[in-house]
């Protein structure tokens, strides 16, 4: 399979599976899962990043035990719309998961996920700063995925 549409998404995947959604920073991965109607985003964890091959094989691992048959990436597209070299690097990420596993990966628009689960874990949650590095990349997770879930529901 290769990388389709957010629109083509649900299509692809078999019925009552649900998805991952990957928010992937310089470090860390941020983990984040639907349920199996695809209605609700919920953070999962955080992947330390170390080989590429080990976390695919954990990211493999969750998606078996999550149920889940695709995955929505966070794409880091530039403010004006342009793509750098960040997103170049989340796509050859994706094109290396495609030639291990045939699942459908998704792109997802994450501008503004990291400053918006930012601001509201200082203002809503009142986190402090070592807390809300524990928690910030996979509720970025979350939000990216939401984000996509909503797209996907809104279309039916």
């Amino acid at each position: 399979m290769a990388v389709v549409d957010i629109t083509e998404l649900k299509a692809l995947l078999p019925v009552r599976t649900g998805v991952l959604g990957l928010d992937l920073g310089e470090k860390t991965i941020g983990v984040a899962v639907s349920d199996i109607s695809l209605t609700i985003a919920s953070p999962l964890e955080l992947v330390n990043k170390t080989k590429f091959t080990q976390e695919a094989e954990h990211l493999f691992g969750l998606m078996k035990k999550r149920e889940a048959s695709g995955m929505v990436i966070g794409l880091p597209v530039n403010m004006d719309g342009t793509e750098g070299t960040r997103c170049q690097s989340v796509r050859a990420f994706a094109r290396n998961l495609l030639r291990l596993r045939d699942l459908p990966i998704a792109f997802w628009d994450e501008r503004w996920s990291s400053s918006v689960m930012n601001r509201f874990l200082i203002e809503e949650a009142d986190l402090t700063r070592a807390k809300r590095a524990e928690v910030i990349d996979r509720s970025a997770a979350a939000y990216i995925l939401q984000g996509a879930l909503d797209r996907i529901k809104g279309m039916e």
